[in-house]
């Protein structure tokens, strides 16, 4: 279970919210509002379910990041699984129509730059990792 990829729960998130709970397409979840703040300012700041699920994104994108610096066996079944994801997310996104939206593009990138970022601290993690003797 640690191998598997954290940026899947955004898009599980995501998924539930756009098939299950709501599955009414006159309804657009994405700008519901979660919550607001009034600002110093005087602006009132204000949440959204989608800039609440990229902010989610960004976090467990940094655990990620975090993760691909150790070393071991499951390195190569984190980069398998997260390829898997990203190509999970671009499938869903070519093929369904709720998948076509500003929100769902941000989250594949996400998990692009999650691969690209594992793949690189990791060789550059294992070129660390070799030494030569005399």
């Amino acid at each position: 279970m640690r191998h598997v990829p954290l940026l899947v729960i955004p898009f599980l998130i995501y998924n539930l919210l756009a098939f299950l709970i709501f599955a009414d397409s006159q309804v657009d979840y994405r700008a519901a509002e979660i919550g607001s703040i009034a600002m110093a300012s005087g602006a009132t700041f204000t949440l959204s379910v989608s800039a609440a699920l990229i902010l989610f994104s960004l976090l467990l994108l940094a655990v990620e990041v975090i993760k691909a610096a150790r070393i071991g066996r499951g390195a190569i079944t984190d980069h398998v699984l997260a390829t898997v994801l990203v190509i999970a997310f671009l499938v869903e996104f070519l093929l369904v129509p709720e998948a076509a939206t500003g929100t769902f593009v941000v989250l594949m990138a996400i998990a692009l730059v999650d691969l690209v970022c594992g793949f690189a601290v990791s060789i550059r993690t294992a070129t660390r990792d070799v030494s030569f003797g005399e």
